[in-house]
């Protein structure tokens, strides 16, 4: 009985920040502008939607992410690489920083933009969808989220902050306080009392005292990309099987559908959004 291969490290850091030919480059340009980019420009900021695609035709920049100590360095992108992870797809804020570190040109393609674009481009499609799911998957391994959550193992609400978080697959950090006890002793020095566990430090600025799973998804941002002015041809709740079923068809039919649920997969969503800009048969 044979197995498949199971991918190297290397192999798949290559397929997460691979470099795109000058062909694939040629189909990403007739949807784009070409941007002059200059050192220490910032292109995005933690938290902010909508937030263009990059493909670097020259040039460099790096993609850093906020923490207590200052920054760290995710990766340095060179021609050819492109920025952008699930939040792309998914619309909500992004979790990283873009930083211009050599003067040069970026094509700079719009969200809606990209989303049209794997519609109708399956190989780029491909190539997109694998780096985004690796890169988020990545952050997801080494903890290198905007969400900082201190608490206890013996402590339910902890376990249902924890439980949420990784539902929705948004990396965070976890600081175990009945084994970190310096970060325990810092608690107490600022008086944080026994209720207030769990501590969550979100986007590297504000610090939530045992908050709501309402609170938290506020802090982060999660419903940003949902304009409660707009009206829905169809609103599902709940995505079990039926309802995910029914917005996919809802959503390749061109209804413009919106699906609540506490923990709603954020590649679904963006599924939806590129099923509505697929003309009908």
């Amino acid at each position: 009985m044979s197995s498949l291969p199971v991918p190297s490290a290397l192999d798949a850091r290559t397929q997460a920040f691979p470099v795109l030919t000058a062909a694939q480059i040629s189909r990403i340009r007739s949807g784009s502008k070409v941007r002059e980019v200059k050192k220490g420009e910032i292109l995005f900021e933690p938290g902010e939607t909508n937030v263009p695609f990059f493909v670097l035709l020259s040039g460099s920049m790096e993609i850093v992410q906020s923490d207590l100590a200052g920054e760290r360095l995710i990766v340095t992108h060179g021609p050819g690489n492109f920025t952008g992870e699930m939040t792309m797809i998914s619309g909500r804020g992004t979790l990283v920083r873009g930083r211009v570190t050599e003067p040069g040109e970026f094509l700079e393609l719009s969200a809606d933009g990209l989303r049209s674009l794997v519609a109708k481009d399956a190989e780029l499609s491909e190539i997109f969808m694998r780096a985004f799911i690796l890169r988020r998957l990545e952050l997801i391994r080494t903890g290198q989220g905007n969400v900082i959550l201190m608490g206890s193992r013996h402590s339910a609400n902890t376990r249902r902050l924890r439980e949420f978080l990784t539902r929705n697959e948004h990396p965070y950090t976890y600081v175990d306080l009945d084994t970190d006890k310096t970060s325990q002793e810092l608690l107490d020095r600022f008086e944080v009392k026994v209720d207030e566990i769990p501590v969550v430090i979100c986007s590297a600025r504000s610090v939530l005292r045992n908050p709501s799973i309402q609170e938290l998804a506020e802090c982060l941002g999660l419903n940003n990309a949902i304009d409660e002015s707009q009206v829905r041809d169809l609103i599902i709740v709940g995505a079990g099987p039926s309802g995910l079923a029914a917005a996919v068809y809802a959503a390749s039919e061109g209804l413009d559908t919106v699906v609540i649920e506490t923990a709603t997969p954020p590649m679904f969503l963006g599924f939806c959004k590129i099923l509505r800009g697929v003309p009908r048969e």
